[in-house]
């Protein structure tokens, strides 16, 4: 009789749980970057994470949801920066 591994439904609920919290610490650290540069890019990447994070259901939940609502401030930023100035670079 051979005895195998075989990976077991908790052990990967684990891990998915363990890979959807480490994309809401993403979307959160993403998102606040991208309020000071390349709001453009980060802004939806944040958002991105956190919708996947959320989706899989994280054990962060809330860090998902900043990172949510940042990546969505990112966008609001650039929003507002290129009405005021009329262009889509920062200028200080």
């Amino acid at each position: 009789m051979e005895l195998t591994a075989t990976p077991t439904a908790t052990a990967e609920r684990r891990t998915g749980t363990k890979d959807a919290d480490g994309m809401a610490v993403a979307s959160f650290i993403l998102g606040l970057l991208g309020l000071l540069v390349l709001n453009l890019f980060l802004g939806p990447i944040a958002i991105a994470l956190a919708g996947v994070a959320l989706w899989r259901g994280t054990a962060r939940r809330g860090r998902a949801l900043l990172g949510l609502t940042l990546g969505f401030a990112d966008l609001i930023v650039l929003v507002s920066v290129m009405h005021f100035d009329n262009t889509v670079s920062w200028s200080f």
